[in-house]
């Protein structure tokens, strides 16, 4: 089901879609040009699992896989944009289009964790978009410092 639809860079058009699991390759080919890993998310198997892609021009660009965390907050477990897209506020719409469809759901707050060391954009991009910092920690699996961002919808 398409959400989003706009012209981006060069007259490119970007499209976001809540997508299912029959996704799934997509997704994966994306996780790993974009983290260089396998692991996307711990288990699929959550409820108000949600799956965004991103396209432009009808190419898969980014992901953003997030789901209820608890009866008020909706967490958005992972997401990116691959490198050659970055910069065109892709993560910003994805980003957008979840904490909507969030609050369509009657999620009250929105929540993400991200790691400013290895991913500084989206520390950057949550603090910019009034995010608090609610929790800093270490994580020893990542060995680098995790901050969990929170905002109300």
């Amino acid at each position: 089901m398409e959400l989003y639809r706009a012209p981006v860079q060069n007259g490119a058009v970007l499209t976001i879609e809540e997508v299912g699991l029959e996704q799934l390759d997509v997704i994966r080919e994306l996780n790993r040009a974009i983290f260089d890993e396998e692991r996307i998310i711990n288990t699929f198997d959550r409820d108000d699992l949600m799956i965004l892609l991103a396209r432009v021009n009808g190419v898969p660009v980014g992901f953003k896989i997030g789901y209820r965390e608890n009866s008020r907050t909706f967490y958005s477990a992972k997401g990116g944009v691959l490198p050659e897209y970055r910069r065109q506020g892709i993560a910003r719409q994805l980003l957008y289009v979840m904490m909507e469809r969030a609050r369509q759901k009657g999620y009250r707050r929105f929540a993400y964790d991200t790691f400013p060391n290895r991913h500084p954009g989206m520390a950057v991009l949550g603090l910019t978009e009034g995010f608090r910092v609610t929790r800093a920690d270490y994580n020893t699996f990542y060995r680098d410092y995790r901050l969990r961002l929170e905002k109300d919808l």
